[in-house]
């Protein structure tokens, strides 16, 4: 059986007719009729009475109709999926994340993505919020992850993924490691180390400013990495996003009095056409157990 005598018997079904159905499959009514003929033969039985130019569907054809339906449909679908699955290879998803969004659980969701998506080149850039939305605007990155703060304009479309509170991170013999939770005033006059990349940092230091706290910085970094390896060398304590905590050993308390928190969202800008790959990227992205 032949994908070819079924498409001729479907369309001999429709139009009745082996001259007509012959034009609507753009061959020959002989080579069609041939066909059709030695699919009845295969079949053992006929799928269409003749009475000279004339056909009708046997009641054996009335009952094999449906399956030879199901049968197209299905080798459409495949044939769907397998293009799908060249475009998927053939352009690459470019990721933008934000350099203060915490790596473990981003992780484990690429994880999942490289898994269920094999074959999918994709690349992260990493950078601050400002020029992040800058290369989503310009399509140097195709989707980014970022924080959803302040106005991103129409020009940016935004989708919530989690959201997580600002924590006190400090080593295990600080003095407020028995605390369950830290409010801002009694981190007054301790020693500091100051996250220069942090996109939440002016907000943070402006209640500082209101409130009287004084907060002496010992040491100033723009790594996450650095941060968290300097307030474990008992250098200071520090504010970062809970899940962005990674370094073994530091304690990390939620920040009270004033709450702060952020919505880390995935970003993409209207208009701007999407390949396959990056398609199945957003859709994963918007269905996946994130944290929180």
């Amino acid at each position: 059986m032949e994908m070819s005598q079924i498409k001729y018997v479907l369309a001999a079904a429709r139009t009745l007719n082996f001259t007509r159905a012959a034009q609507e499959c753009n061959v020959s009514q002989p080579a069609l009729t041939k066909a059709v003929k030695n699919l009845e033969n295969e079949l053992g039985a006929p799928v269409f009475h003749r009475e000279g130019k004339r056909i009708s569907l046997s009641q054996f054809g009335k009952s094999m109709l449906p399956h030879f339906q199901h049968i197209i449909e299905e080798t459409e679908v495949a044939r769907g999926l397998a293009q799908n699955f060249r475009l998927l290879n053939k352009v690459p998803v470019r990721l933008g994340v934000m350099s203060t969004v915490g790596h473990v659980r981003l992780a484990r969701f690429l994880a999942q993505f490289e898994h269920t998506h094999e074959g999918v080149e994709l690349t992260v850039t990493e950078d601050v919020l400002s020029d992040l939305t800058a290369k989503l605007r310009e399509g140097e990155v195709d989707v980014a992850i970022l924080n959803g703060m302040g106005d991103l304009g129409e020009t940016v479309h935004l989708h919530e993924l989690y959201t997580e509170r600002y924590v006190v991170i400090f080593p295990p013999d600080h003095r407020l490691s028995a605390c369950d939770a830290i409010r801002l005033a009694d981190l007054s006059d301790e020693s500091y180390v100051d996250r220069l990349a942090c996109e939440m940092r002016e907000l943070v230091m402006e209640v500082c400013k209101e409130k009287s706290i004084h907060l002496y910085a010992r040491f100033r970094s723009e790594r996450e990495d650095w941060v968290q390896a300097m307030v474990l060398a008992r250098i200071g304590f520090a504010f970062m996003p809970e899940y962005s905590v990674s370094l073994p050993g530091l304690l990390q308390r939620p920040l009270i009095d004033p709450p702060v928190e952020r919505h880390v969202c995935l970003a993409t800008v209207p208009g701007h056409p999407f390949s396959a790959a990056v398609s199945a990227f957003v859709r994963a992205a918007q269905s996946y157990a994130w944290p929180g």
